[in-house]
């Protein structure tokens, strides 16, 4: 039988608040509750269009709202200093993980599959971790940002060089050099609009912010400007966080937030639960030695660019630990990679990212305990005098 789409729509958000509420009194992150969820309820899609459209948009106003929180020339300083952790990300999450495979037996083209699989930690899941754990005011958020903003520029790169291998096409210069140009024409036009339009609007943001209307207009930026990303086949997250760096020249953050932060938090949770829509057990588990070595680098390729990444970055050991434990979950863009792959590949990478999920998730949760640990509550302690 079909149902109404509203009712469908009513249904879900209803299963979503009780699902939060159970998280909740367990003390279970929601994220992990809407992803599972996803998982038991994924048969029962047919279409699931909708439900990853909405959840498009609340990623889309996740990373809009964290662009406002960085100035260009703030971003600028994060970037320069956060170099050389995303070249080492690069080489271990992606590299060597690529060579594990190819010494485990598989072809390169399933090795390099796997290998972007594996690249990239999750944005929104990190983004938001950090946001409901109230972390983003610690010392090590500044780093992570940088480097999630690292891998959202190198990411879709790949993405088109595995599109173009799986695919059986070449890989040329001329196509590279195209989407590097796309890349630039993007992050170019967000630093012009910013310093040149909005620097200067301030005024026609305190005479109008107050009215009901500027919410669609403040919204409409960045779905524009995420969807520009689209249509240049980019990645929507790096538009969305662009064009908050727009409005982050207004210097009026907090009251932008205010505006933005109901719409996402109502369809945020959609993303995860579509996330866990996608995941088939079906085949069973392919590969179960593969999948634990995989896993195992996976976790501690990112506690490695954390944790010397983080002392480049101007970090200490602890936080920068702290940093790394904090990077090991997977998502969006390992979906996306994950769907180049067929058969025993796909099936392989979907349980790979929903553990990796699981695992990250509970190992960020942890992160604070396990540095204090490791280096001790006495340092833990001089550091904040010295803040002092």
């Amino acid at each position: 039988m079909d149902f109404p789409e509203l009712l469908v729509a009513g249904l879900i958000l209803l299963l979503l608040f009780i699902t939060g509420f159970a998280g909740a009194k367990f003390k279970i992150p929601n994220i992990i509750m809407f992803i599972l969820v996803g998982i038991i309820i994924g048969g029962l899609f047919t279409g699931t269009h909708l439900l990853h459209f909405a959840g498009e948009i609340g990623i889309v106003l996740l990373f809009f709202m964290l662009g406002m929180e960085f100035p260009i020339k703030q971003l600028l300083s994060v970037a320069k200093k956060v170099l050389r952790a995303g070249v080492l990300d690069v080489i271990l999450s992606f590299g060597v993980t690529a060579g594990i495979c190819l010494l485990m037996g598989l072809d390169v083209l399933s090795s390099l599959i796997i290998g972007g699989v594996v690249y990239a930690t999750s944005s929104s899941i990190t983004a938001k971790m950090l946001e409901s754990s109230k972390r983003m005011a610690n010392p090590e958020s500044e780093f992570m940002l940088g480097l999630l903003i690292f891998e959202d520029l190198v990411a879709p790169i790949l993405v088109a060089v595995l599109v173009g291998v799986t695919a059986g096409t070449a890989v040329t210069t001329g196509s590279m050099g195209l989407l590097v140009l796309k890349v630039l024409i993007l992050v170019a036009g967000a630093i012009i609009l910013g310093r040149f339009v909005f620097s200067k609007a301030g005024g026609f943001f305190d005479k109008y912010m107050n009215e009901d209307i500027f919410l669609l207009f403040v919204i409409g930026l960045a779905l524009a400007y995420g969807g520009l990303a689209l249509y240049l086949d980019l990645s929507e997250v790096l538009g969305a966080f662009l064009a908050g760096i727009m409005l982050a020249e207004v210097r009026r953050t907090h009251e932008l937030e205010h505006l933005v932060v109901r719409s996402r938090d109502l369809l945020l949770p959609l993303f995860f639960l579509y996330f866990g829509t996608t995941i088939n057990f079906s085949d069973g588990v392919p590969m179960i030695s593969l999948l634990l070595v995989i896993l195992a680098w996976s976790v501690a390729a990112k506690i490695i660019v954390g944790f010397f990444g983080g002392q480049w970055y101007g970090l200490s050991k602890r936080i920068s630990l702290r940093a790394g434990l904090s990077l090991t979950q997977r998502g969006e863009f390992s979906i996306i990679i994950a769907a180049l792959a067929a058969g025993t590949i796909q099936a392989f990478s979907s349980i790979f990212i929903i553990l990796s999920a699981v695992l990250g998730i509970l190992l960020f949760q942890f992160a604070p305990a396990i540095s204090i640990r490791i280096f001790g509550r006495k340092k833990l302690r001089e550091q904040r005098a010295l803040a002092r």
